[in-house]
């Protein structure tokens, strides 16, 4: 019981040291690069930047874009307890917290807060920095309480819509707002750079260019973690029939294909579940299926 206990311990301190360390480096990729160079880096912190400037701009009154961020994510983290309950959010709650406050904070060291001429050069590296972070809370299977937070929402919605697509859709739209309310065109290219950038930072960070990791689990606790992998992580599992090499004893093996963001809580939870499961995974870099990419969409290659 105190092993157990030992462990949850250790996960929430390590949870909360990513939580920490990737707000500050998303805080000062937003404070040092985007921030300053009127770079709206995709989701509501791309929102709350161009928000920020106008009302700055029309009425003289400077509101910080950490104060923002929160006042924008605090409706979508509503709707999502309503929809996933108190246990699911509780880490993006506290992670949009401390985001919000770590910009805040961020930008009050003294020097930091300039603009550069080669707004190029913030928008990759600002990119960079957020990408990192964002990585860095994916890799503990937790949420920023932005974009994922509303693509998720969006995805009860539209099942049949891939969480990238809406992402992407979201995105968008913040860079259109961000072009109105900066009144140039080049903001909307800056941005399309920024945001191209952090996913392929992300994506470097988290396992490279593969698109997902299968799962292949022997198990003798089947029953047990096949509908906590399908009921807690949404996954589609297959079981396979087996017999040990060595034992001669009838198995079960589960089969399973993960995305990037949920490796580190599939793995938790069959460690969970069952510590002397024998796993092996390999990376997919292509998976067409329901989920996944659609077989129309592959077709049209």
């Amino acid at each position: 019981m105190g092993t157990v206990k030992n462990e949850r311990i250790r996960e929430l301190l390590i949870d909360g040291a990513a939580i920490l360390g990737a707000c500050v480096v998303m805080a000062f990729g937003m404070v040092v690069f985007t921030i300053p160079n009127n770079i709206a880096p995709g989701g509501l912190t791309g929102l709350a930047t161009a928000l920020s400037y106008l009302i700055e701009d029309a009425f003289g009154v400077h509101i910080g874009v950490g104060v923002l961020n929160l006042f924008f994510q605090v409706p979508c983290i509503l709707v999502a307890l309503r929809m996933f309950g108190v246990k699911v959010m509780i880490k993006t709650i506290i992670t949009a917290l401390v985001y919000s406050g770590s910009i805040e904070l961020v930008s009050m060291i003294p020097n930091l807060y300039t603009h550069t001429d080669n707004t190029l050069l913030a928008a990759v590296f600002g990119g960079a920095l957020i990408g990192l972070g964002v990585a860095i809370l994916f890799l503990r299977g937790i949420a920023t309480g932005g974009t994922d937070t509303i693509s998720l929402i969006l995805q009860v919605k539209f099942p049949h819509v891939r969480a990238g697509k809406l992402m992407m859709f979201v995105d968008a739209f913040v860079v259109l707002i961000a072009v109105i309310v900066f009144r140039d065109i080049e903001v909307a290219l800056y941005s399309a750079v920024c945001i191209f950038v952090l996913g392929k930072v992300t994506d470097a960070v988290m396992q490279g260019i593969d698109n997902a990791r299968v799962f292949m689990i022997v198990t003798d606790k089947d029953q047990e973690l096949l509908p906590l992998l399908s009921e807690r992580l949404s996954l589609g599992v297959t079981e396979i029939d087996v017999k040990g090499g060595y034992t001669h004893k009838d198995k079960r093996m589960l089969m399973t294909v993960v995305r990037r963001h949920n490796i580190s809580a599939a793995l938790k939870l069959i460690k969970e579940t069952d510590k002397q499961a024998f796993i092996v995974m390999y990376n997919a870099t292509e998976v067409i299926g329901r989920g996944f990419k659609e077989i129309d969409d592959e077709a049209q290659h």
